[in-house]
């Protein structure tokens, strides 16, 4: 296993700095390190003033998600009926995130850690911007302007690919929000309100992640014609690292989905829902 001072130099190497702020995703398997020897790896290499932000979503709380549709296929109405009594509410501070891997736990569970409020696609971080970065995510807007990827892009945040490639780079989800008259489409989930359990809806912007592989190929074509490239690689551990501005993967991706995204049709828009969210 990789030790926590050889991973802190394989950030410092790749160009992470203290006082960054950094979105991480990774898949620690391919990194070859426990989840709690990474995350302290990555606070090493941001320092004191730095901020480590993960995504931390959910889906089991949803019946508007792919993941729902599929423990439910099959089910009888009664069972349906059964199910749906005993799904989860979203509670900040006890729901495990959801298909984002160890490390997004590890950072959920750290002591001090913030977390933000929204019922599925909240992100946590640990750090001296943590909670100033999470503070705004209202329920209506999943990963848009009142969320904490603008915050992140505010703050001049850098995104980690580590291990991982663009396919799970959240930080395309704000360019979605940036295009012209983007599709939305309405979302559900099981939340808790004042102690009682009960079900909420609002209409958002029609996320799809099916794209992103093709955009993080588009954006890393484009970025290795500049004179100065913005996106760096390495090897982190056992892997391979990019590392990379998240307002310039933004900036690429309101112009590429603007440009090669077909407008889909919304005769079931509840089966087009990004594959991993909601």
């Amino acid at each position: 296993m990789t030790d926590t001072a050889s991973l802190a130099e394989d950030f410092e190497a790749l160009g992470v700095r203290p006082g960054a702020v950094l979105l991480v995703h990774a898949s620690l398997r391919r990194v070859g390190a426990a989840p709690e020897t990474v995350l302290e790896a990555l606070r090493r290499a941001v320092g004191q003033e730095g901020t480590v932000v993960v995504p931390t979503f959910t889906a089991g709380n949803s019946d508007t998600s792919p993941a729902y549709r599929a423990r439910t296929r099959n089910m009888a109405v009664d069972q349906l009926g059964a199910y749906r009594r005993q799904m989860p509410p979203f509670e900040v501070n006890r729901t495990p995130s959801e298909g984002m891997g160890r490390l997004a736990e590890a950072v959920r569970c750290a002591p001090g850690r913030a977390r933000s409020t929204h019922p599925q696609t909240s992100f946590a971080a640990v750090g001296a911007s943590a909670a100033e970065l999470l503070a705004v995510h209202d329920e209506d807007c999943h990963l848009g302007e009142r969320s904490p990827l603008a915050s992140l892009d505010a703050a001049g945040a850098q995104v980690l690919l580590l291990g991982v490639g663009f396919e799970v780079c959240s930080a395309f989800h704000l360019g979605e929000y940036r295009v012209l008259a983007p599709p939305q489409r309405t979302y559900r989930c099981v939340v808790l309100r004042d102690g009682v359990r009960r079900w909420t809806s609002y209409e958002d912007v029609d996320l799809d992640d099916s794209d992103f592989g093709a955009l993080g190929a588009e954006f890393e074509k484009d970025d290795a014609k500049r004179s100065s490239p913005v996106i760096l690689g390495g090897s982190v551990g056992a892997t391979h690292a990019r590392l990379f501005p998240l307002g310039a993967a933004v900036e690429f991706a309101t112009g590429w989905l603007a440009g090669n995204r077909r407008i889909r049709p919304s005769t079931d828009t509840s089966q087009i829902a990004a594959g991993f969210l909601h």
